[in-house]
């Protein structure tokens, strides 16, 4: 027997894909926030798109400078990845109180990465788009870096632990590789 739920909770059937922090800076402001809503949107050329709510100051500062880095964090920083998500960037140094490193970019971009993170796909915005009360930003993938021991063409989800967030206060995490052959 299903059940119905609210409209307002009708995204959590979907939403658990991988955590990401995105960062994002211009002039002399930089922010971290903490999404689920991201995905891939073509191999060729690589983009990828977040959806971020219009009133955050990351949204602001990536319409400016052009440009933003997902940083993929692995499931011990979790208290940051939370940290990060909740609170706003108008009011605090994210990188300061989570007690993150902001580090050089590799390409292009002047926004800097999470030292802490596993993986960075530092992008060109390419397009905005206004999706209700949020905004969709795709951005063109122009460097993706990884921590070489944890990525083999894939995860090596029996080496690192992947954030995903359920919903409200609930995570989980990866922990097992099934290969369909």
């Amino acid at each position: 027997m299903k059940k119905e739920i609210s409209l307002a909770k009708a995204n959590r059937l979907i939403n658990s894909g991988a955590l990401i922090m995105v960062t994002s800076c211009y002039k002399d402001k930089q922010n971290i926030i903490t999404l689920a809503w991201n995905s891939p949107l073509s191999h060729n050329p690589p983009l990828l798109g977040i959806s971020i709510a219009k009133t955050h100051l990351s949204s602001e500062l990536i319409k400016k400078s052009k440009e933003f880095v997902v940083n993929v964090p692995s499931l011990d920083l979790l208290d940051k990845i939370v940290f990060c998500g909740t609170h706003h960037g108008h009011d605090i140094d994210k990188f300061k109180e989570a007690k993150l490193t902001a580090v050089k970019a590799n390409r292009l971009v002047n926004t800097p990465l999470i030292k802490e993170c596993i993986g960075h796909l530092e992008c060109l915005l390419r397009d905005v788009k206004e999706a209700g009360d949020h905004i969709l930003f795709i951005g063109e993938v122009i460097s993706a870096s990884v921590e070489e021991s944890l990525f083999n063409d894939t995860w090596l989800v029996d080496k690192v632990k992947l954030a995903f967030h359920l919903g409200g206060s609930d995570f989980t995490s990866s922990n097992e590789l099934v290969r369909v052959k």
